[in-house]
């Protein structure tokens, strides 16, 4: 029996988060490096798994299956296709670097008893975490992946209500009762997609006798799964539904400004670029695969739905006042060019979609925790509390820059080739659909320059004046993404090797293929 390295890599930071969180109260240091260390062996793990996938193999690798609830069909199945192992890779790639940057967010204030261990808390539900959503890309089990997708939502709860941000204007009182808020919407929000997704979970084992992604792909090759359209068309919305309010996709978008508004800017990295990336992800593994046919009647109102997010999370950002908040609106931005590229139904868009959820990934780190140390400096969230910085903090100015540069999607950094994908994927399908979706990168160069002109440039506010510049730790998190985006954007052939292949198989599930461009015959 070969080793089971999936299991692995999603045991080892649920048994980090365990071993830190029983590290005594005294000992907040050593919980860190501890939390560390599990995570980078986390990321040791991930890169075998990334190295042994084999792009031009099975559609599923290293898979794994267990009886699990038997009397239900409910298998601990596990497998790996091209598109979960480069989130898998991604997602283990962020996590250090979430770990070292909110390195002392969690350090228990001077009014804060000995006996609790917030420190321990913190570092522990990262790794929890981390543990769920990488066996939430790896699941090919469906009720298993449904336990994954509800199960996260609990540490991520605590992180943000029990360890938000300490930039906040005004009380003490007030910024718990927002942070109790954001936390409360976050997890309402999220579980009502669940309720909803846990019914249509249940009505396709019902349709189907199994959760298994391979047992009903097989039926439906097989010809021996019968499923009536409206039964497919009312599961499907069960499951997409679900889906758009994690990823996510307006209207359902709401909870996701005040949960990174108000939670550290660690966590709200954890929140945008690893743990959105399940719904977005699971568009493409589930809806796509288990419904083609309600995926194309679909794909018309997901498109329109697609493109409001772009705009309206644009021009909300550009008239955004926190920073923070301008940054969650940009996500939402991003996710509608995502959905885009993915209902576009082009092998183009779809690369271009899974890549974008890889590249946003390192680029909204890049930026989020560089503000963070921003404001972490400042103790405030506001832009119009800052002002030359890039005077007296020119690497810290340069680094927000370069991560702002990266958000907007400009050529030679990791988003560029992922949008280019996405826009070329739709102008293919729906010409009036990627004239419209350009304004999005228009929109993106105003709210990232002028963030950058209000905060970096102009005259040195008396605020600012003793700002210190990035330290060693902070550099350890910001240079890396910095050189993640720049290698990426010049060579994404490591990434495409690995996506395309799985794009192709999606491609197939719903019988789509790629517009062939007319061509005016020769007169």
């Amino acid at each position: 029996m070969s080793f089971p390295l999936l299991t692995a890599a999603a045991a080892l930071p649920a048994i980090g988060a365990i071993a830190t969180a029983a590290v005594p109260a005294a000992r907040r240091t050593a919980a860190k490096y501890l939390a560390l260390l599990f995570s980078l062996g986390t990321l040791a793990l991930a890169a075998v798994v990334f190295v042994r996938f084999e792009p031009g193999g099975d559609r599923y690798q290293l898979t794994e299956s267990h009886a699990w609830i038997a009397d239900f069909g409910v298998r601990y199945e596990l497998g790996v296709d091209g598109i979960g192992v480069a989130l898998l890779a991604l997602t283990a790639l962020l996590i250090p670097f979430v770990i070292v940057a909110g390195w002392h967010d969690a350090d228990p204030l001077e009014t804060t008893s000995s006996r609790w261990r917030p420190t321990q808390g913190f570092f522990a539900l990262i790794l929890m975490v981390e543990a769920m959503v990488i066996l939430s890309f790896v699941a090919t089990d469906v009720f298993l992946f449904y336990i994954l997708f509800e199960a996260m939502l609990i540490p991520m709860y605590f992180l943000i209500g029990g360890f938000g941000d300490r930039a906040h204007a005004g009380s003490d009182e007030n910024a718990a009762a927002q942070r109790s808020y954001a936390a409360v919407k976050f997890l309402l929000y999220n579980l009502v997609g669940g309720l909803i997704m846990l019914a249509a979970v249940i009505g396709l084992y019902v349709v189907a006798g199994s959760f298994s992604l391979s047992e009903i792909a097989e039926a439906r090759a097989n010809g021996t799964l019968e499923m009536a359209t409206s039964t497919e068309r009312w599961l499907f919305l069960g499951f997409f539904f679900a889906f758009a309010v994690k990823a996510p996709l307006w209207p359902l978008h709401t909870w996701l400004p005040n949960a990174m508004g108000e939670a550290t800017a660690p966590v709200a990295v954890l929140i945008t670029a690893i743990v959105d990336k399940v719904g977005t992800f699971a568009m493409l593994r589930f809806c796509l695969q288990l419904f083609p046919e309600a995926s194309k009647w679909a794909t018309p109102v997901i498109i329109v739905l697609a493109l409001i997010s772009i705009v309206y999370g644009a021009l909300l950002a550009v008239g955004q006042r926190d920073i923070k908040r301008l940054i969650a609106y940009a996500s939402i931005s991003h996710f509608g060019f995502i959905i885009l590229g993915i209902f576009a139904m082009t092998s183009q868009g779809q690369s271009g979609a899974t890549l974008y959820m890889v590249n946003h990934g390192i680029s909204t780190a890049a930026l989020m925790l560089v503000a963070g140390f921003l404001i972490t400096r400042r103790g405030s969230r506001l832009i119009a509390d800052y002002g030359g910085v890039q005077k007296v903090a020119p690497v810290l100015a340069g680094t927000f820059l370069i991560g702002g540069l990266a958000t907007l999607s400009l050529p030679g950094l990791a988003p560029f080739v992922s949008e280019f994908l996405v826009l070329v994927g739709t102008f293919s399908a729906y010409p009036a659909v990627g004239i419209i979706a350009t304004s999005g990168i228009v929109l993106a160069a105003l709210y990232v320059l002028v963030l950058y002109q209000r905060t970096m440039t102009g005259p040195v506010k008396a605020s600012v004046q003793g700002m210190p510049d990035l330290k060693a730790r902070e550099l350890v998190v910001a240079v890396p993404l910095i050189a993640l985006l720049v290698l990426l954007g010049v060579f994404p052939k490591p990434l495409t090797e690995v996506v395309d292949p799985a794009v192709r198989h999606t491609m197939s599930d719903v019988q789509k293929k790629d517009p062939q461009p007319e061509v005016e015959a020769a007169k």
